[in-house]
């Protein structure tokens, strides 16, 4: 029995579960091939993170200077006076005592209610997104041991018939309501909020959010370690090493002992824990990079706000020329007060943040936006077929596995 319970409790190896979940495998390997293409299937477990826990599972937090703040007592006026406007974060707690979420998104709860439904887990070389039905996700989350699993990681769950109830699991919290991206055109809305579900040593890698936007993350299931920069601080010296990947478990192997030398030319990072119930504030501008330590669901949402909107709309004008002049008309007629503003504001000027039209997050993280010239050339685009001629075959690995199991090689 003690070696029957032993088996139930450790990860499943890939061949093991490409035996008893076919399907799931074949699903998984497609999607991962798609997503990172410089890797075969056997590098996504080369480095053997899995097994350095210390990395991920027990981390140490030797920075943590995050204000934390009661959601109860903090009033919106003052949480803009401390925080927002001084451009500060801010660790939240309490917000989200009252949301159902916290009865609804646990995994089986999840499974239940939206099995089939599709959701984006990364973007394949042409930046179209690669999705996985959720029971095929969550049985991979149960089993892999990947160094940087796949991260679901999805931006138009409120757009889907099905997935959209998920907005109702959730408030955002008062201080972020303001959002004057709510007066632009939906369609021409950038992407802004995300449901976020990922196993440990998932995350995204370091960046900063685009447009000069400021960020709320709500953990409803889970831990995840956080390390943030201000903004000041040189980006270059935050990249991963030549040859390393971008993933965020890679940075916190890499670069994170890098900031812990008494040589560091640069801010040490405040680095901190964050548990399930707190809502991290990050403001615009701030490098950060977050991986998760446990099984995780989450929320998260971009935005501006009039306090930051000096930072975001030259970003916008520049970023996204189109979308600016169609946000502007709106806030004309709807934010007059606003409008005054943009017309005050030097569209040159970032401020002295960095810029950044889009994030450059981890693999399995979507793109949060793009020029207007960007997003034409990709409207433009043909999805590319897959040859599916002996050759080819037999050099694909996921059509490789499916001959050895005696199937016909699936389209993908």
């Amino acid at each position: 029995f003690f070696f029957f319970f032993l088996r139930l409790a450790r990860p499943m190896s890939a061949d093991e579960l490409r035996r008893k979940h076919s399907k799931t495998a074949a699903k998984i390997d497609n999607a991962k091939l798609q997503i990172r293409t410089n890797l075969r299937l056997d590098d996504w477990t080369r480095q053997n993170f899995f097994g350095d826990k210390a990395l991920w599972r027990d981390p140490p937090v030797v920075n943590d200077r995050v204000e934390r703040v009661d959601y109860a007592s903090c009033s919106k006026e003052e949480f803009i006076e401390r925080f927002e406007r001084p451009n500060l974060p801010a660790i939240i707690r309490g917000a989200q005592r009252d949301w159902p979420a916290n009865r609804a998104w646990t995994f089986e709860e999840l499974k239940a209610k939206f099995s089939d439904e599709k959701f984006k887990c990364g973007e394949d070389d042409d930046g179209y997104p690669v999705k996985l039905p959720l029971r095929y996700y969550l049985r991979y989350m149960r089993y892999q041991t990947d160094d940087s699993p796949l991260y679901l990681f999805d931006s138009s769950f409120g757009d889907h018939d099905h997935k959209k109830d998920l907005l109702r699991d959730y408030k955002i919290p008062k201080y972020f309501e303001d959002d004057l991206f709510e007066y632009a055109p939906y369609s021409k809305r950038p992407p802004h909020r995300w449901f976020v579900v990922g196993p440990a040593r998932s995350g995204t890698g370091i960046h900063i959010d685009p447009l000069g936007t400021s960020a709320w993350n709500a953990l409803v299931v889970g831990r995840k370690r956080w390390a943030i920069f201000p903004p000041d601080t040189p980006k270059e010296l935050l990249k991963t090493p030549r040859g390393v990947d971008s993933e965020a478990i890679s940075w916190f192997a890499t670069v994170y002992p890098q900031t812990q030398r008494p040589d560091w030319p640069s801010h040490k990072p405040i680095d901190f824990i964050q548990e399930a119930g707190e809502t991290v504030f990050i403001p615009g501008g701030w490098h950060h990079v977050v991986v998760n330590v446990t099984d995780t669901i989450a929320v998260t949402q971009n935005f501006c706000s009039p306090t930051n909107f000096h930072i975001v709309w030259p970003r916008t004008v520049r970023g996204r020329p189109k979308f600016s002049v169609k946000w502007l008309d709106a806030l004309k007629e709807k934010r007059p007060e606003i409008a005054d503003l943009a017309a005050r504001i030097d569209p040159t000027d970032m401020g002295g943040l960095p810029y950044s039209s889009s994030s450059s997050s981890s693999s399995s993280s979507s793109s949060d936006s793009e020029t207007d010239k960007e997003e034409e050339k990709k409207s433009k685009r043909k999805k590319k077929k897959i040859c599916m001629c002996e050759e080819c075959i037999s050099k694909c690995d996921i059509c490789a596995a499916a001959k050895a199991r005696g199937e016909e090689p699936p389209a993908h």
